[in-house]
């Protein structure tokens, strides 16, 4: 038997994993990796669950080619040819902007399309780039852009060292983190209570993170925002800022202080559903701690203030002298890669380029998922004719999903990345599967700029494989998409990649001769970057190396025009009378929002049997007091409405929610013909993006709406 020490690719907590399995490739045992320096042992469901994802009788090996209407199984030249005899002449007929994009949350756990995937997205040209980020994140990504001049310069809670953390619309004990990498979260949660340290939850549910926490407010979904604006007004009106280390770092104080006086905690408490005693009191304990931090997630980025509420929570950070210090909200200083700020000097910007039908703005590079829909449909110039999905699945993922299935119908021609034939892949013309997690490198590139400790790790493959890797099937398709033909010398392509990498990172690439593909890449930025290391470096250390502690980094991490931190950027504040008026509104009515499990994330792990079985996940969570008050029973079938369609979902009663409010959780309704996931489809349960409005969305970024949907329920 051999053990192989694996970096788990399956969520942002980057696990340690210790691997056993014979000469056979067959697994016998996953366990957590007790020497791994960020994740001392720690595992959840999923990393235990890659040997049955890696063992998927129903994963791809080999590409899928649709012939009158069925899937039959064809050579990597033969499906390459067909890519290129049908993609070819729509790009030359209706230009680049005919061919979408869509990547798929799975696409950043996987260093190779991370990597290469920019060289073919660059390639192919388009304007029309989509991806799970504006299903997500995107707000998190526009406020850091404005604030700090860099969009993944994005401050984490520093975890270790707080003595107050304050948490809203997330779920950690859960999702393992979600923009911020931290493995063990319930280890580390416990860990803030033992040292003295208190912990506050925000979330219109009493969540598993709820329960380990000191306090939890059920807050009225959609409105933290309007919340967080009366801790800033308590904290001026208090006189409690201390801008500390920041005074000099920081413009725009006055600004928000003008922005904030209408917000008074008194104002605010009917909309959000807390006291004004219970937020000044909150606000207070804030201030006074000897560290805080402010952590903002899911539920704050997936509502109609998602931007405003992302600023705010660094706002509040900052005016409370917890932005950039130990136990604080500090910014990670990656490895490899180009660590935030250190780029030129520059004025963020969005709105380059508009979406042609609903004229949403360019924000950091993507036009909103929402209107994928929208760009298909409507005929005209520039109209989405084909679509390349990597690793995504935006039939299920997106809102109002059967719109976007109705939509998928209509394209000319689809390519799907991708090792399942599920919801989204089933419209696929040609659907190109790479190797199994344990056959390619896996180096967290994205989760590393996110982390609470810095810390690098590189998994080298554990198996082989004759599936070509992603990068090759990128550099195929940027062959294909730069008129080169369906056949190039990847090896001189591959050179050409990382002669362009070594440039940017001012090294000489002879320094890495003998590489080839992400190995190459991944050391390359390695030697260019902060911390004198190189590849070989982190293959001697199949534990990890850990860098130390999160510092200090303003001013270098910086790269506003300005060199400061803007606190009262135009392009957000432009939002505040809109979040104004909201004090004025009354609103009626049930709101649904969403909710994860620890063996779930979205809908890419439901075909492994050790992650679905158990009770039905998929029910609509309803408070007792509405449940009378509809006529629902628990167990019973219920009908939920929107807008945009209505479900059928099983009744869970339940006092967790909070009233007025219902919860269906996503990446579910795997009932639909012409896929080959049998286990997901015998545990299908319902998508609830059916009932999730495309017309909701952020009004800065675009980001769509899952959190405060407006809906309609009654027994089925």
């Amino acid at each position: 038997m051999t053990t192989a020490h694996v970096t788990c690719p399956l969520c942002e907590a980057t696990c340690g994993l210790d691997v056993t399995f014979d000469e056979k490739q067959l697994i016998s045992r996953i366990t957590g990796d007790k020497e791994d320096v960020f994740s001392g042992g720690y595992i959840c469901p999923k990393g235990a669950s890659l040997g049955a994802l890696h063992a998927d009788p129903d994963r791809l090996t080999k590409p899928l080619v649709k012939r009158d209407g069925q899937f039959v199984e064809v050579g990597w030249d033969e499906a390459f040819a067909e890519i290129d005899a049908r993609l070819t002449p729509i790009i030359e007929q209706h230009g680049r902007d005919a061919v979408a994009v869509y990547a798929g949350n799975p696409s950043v756990h996987n260093i190779a399309q991370t990597l290469y995937g920019r060289v073919f997205y660059k390639a192919l040209g388009t304007k029309n780039f989509y991806s799970a980020t504006s299903v997500d994140q995107l707000p998190k990504h526009m406020s850091s852009g404005f604030l700090f001049g860099d969009p993944l310069a994005i401050p984490v809670p520093d975890v270790d060292r707080t003595q107050y953390l304050l948490i809203l619309g997330a779920n950690p004990l859960v999702s393992n983190g979600s923009l911020m990498t931290a493995p063990d979260m319930r280890g580390r949660l416990k860990a803030i209570r033992k040292r003295g340290g208190k912990i506050v939850v925000i979330d219109p549910r009493r969540t598993r993170t709820a329960d380990a926490a000191d306090e939890h407010h059920p807050i009225v979904p959609g409105t933290d925002a309007l919340l967080l604006f009366a801790m800033v007004n308590t904290v001026f009106g208090e006189e409690l800022v201390k801008l500390g280390h920041l005074a000099e770092h920081l413009v725009g104080v006055d600004e928000v202080r003008e922005l904030a006086a209408p917000f008074t905690p008194e104002a605010v408490a009917p909309k959000v559903g807390i006291a004004a005693d219970e937020i000044r009191r909150m606000t207070r304990e804030l201030a006074a701690a000897e560290s805080a931090a402010v952590y903002g997630r899911i539920g704050t980025t997936t509502q109609s203030f998602g931007t405003v509420a992302s600023w705010l929570v660094d706002v509040l950070n900052a005016l409370t002298g917890n932005l950039d210090r130990a136990g604080g909200a500090m910014f990670p200083f990656p490895a490899a890669g180009r660590p935030v700020g250190s780029a030129k000097k520059r004025q963020f910007r969005v709105g380059r380029y508009h979406s042609r039908v609903r004229g949403y703005p360019e924000v950091y590079g993507e036009i909103p998922a929402a209107t994928l829909a929208d760009e298909i449909e409507t005929p005209g110039e520039g109209q989405v004719r084909a679509l390349v999905t990597v690793c995504g699945n935006p039939a299920l993922s997106t809102p109002n999903s059967g719109r976007l299935e109705g939509a998928l119908a209509q394209l000319e021609f689809v390519v799907s990345l991708d090792v399942y034939l599920n919801e989204t892949s089933r419209h696929a013309d040609v659907i190109l599967p790479g190797p199994s997690p344990l056959a390619r490198p896996h180096f967290d590139l994205a989760f590393y700029q996110l982390s609470v400790r810095n810390v690098v790790n590189w998994t080298p493959p554990t198996f082989e494989t004759d599936v070509p890797g992603e990068w090759e099937t990128l550099l195929r398709l940027t062959s294909i998409v730069t008129g080169q033909g369906p056949n190039p010398d990847i090896a001189a392509l591959d050179d050409f990649v990382a002669a362009t990498v070594a440039k940017s990172q001012g090294v000489d690439p002879a320094l890495v001769a003998g590489r080839t593909g992400p190995a190459r890449l991944v050391d390359l930025m390695l030697r260019g970057g902060p911390y004198d290391l190189t590849l070989a470096d982190l293959e001697a250390a199949p534990h990890g190396i850990d860098l130390g502690p999160l510092t200090p980094r303003i001013p270098d991490v910086l790269s506003t025009e300005s060199g400061k931190v803007e606190l009262a950027p135009a392009a957000i504040t432009a939002d505040v009378p809109r979040l104004l008026a909201e004090l004025d509104v009354t609103r009626d009515g049930l709101l649904m929002i969403g909710r994860r499990h620890v063996s779930s994330n979205n809908s890419w792990m439901h075909n492994v049997e050790a992650l679905v079985r158990g009770g039905n996940r998929c029910t609509v969570q309803v408070h007792p007091d509405d449940a009378t008050r509809l006529g629902l029973t628990d167990g019973g079938l219920a009908l939920v409405n929107s807008r945009a369609g209505k479900i059928e979902v099983p009744v869970e009663v339940t006092d967790e929610i909070r009233p007025g409010v219902v919860s269906i959780p996503h990446g579910w309704g795997h009932d639909l013909d012409g896929t080959r996931t049998r286990v997901a489809t015998a545990h299908a349960g319902v998508n609830s993006n059916i009932v999730a409005d495309e017309t909701l969305l952020d009004a800065l970024s675009g980001n769509a709406v899952f959190n405060g949907i407006p809906v309609e329920v009654a027994p089925a």
